[in-house]
């Protein structure tokens, strides 16, 4: 593990303690968690956007699923 040294504004070093102490955590432990979330969500952002470029470049077909609809069981 690494220690990283980071420059914050007085207001968000205020507001992160008041939450870290109902939370029953450090600043530490909260800021790996927010860190982690925030490269999960560019993660996924990334992923939809490489998704909507394919779709661009390769439309779903008006047919393309038909055969797939058929083969479903659906409970009534």
């Amino acid at each position: 593990m690494k220690t990283v040294q980071m420059t914050l504004d007085d207001e968000l070093v205020d507001a992160v303690d008041a939450v870290v102490k109902k939370l029953h955590t450090t600043r530490s432990a909260f800021a790996r968690k927010a860190l982690r979330d925030a490269v999960e969500n560019a993660r996924m952002k990334q992923l939809e956007e490489k998704h909507k470029t394919g779709y661009q470049r390769k439309p779903v077909q008006t047919d393309e699923f038909d055969a797939w609809e058929s083969e479903q069981e659906w409970p009534e």
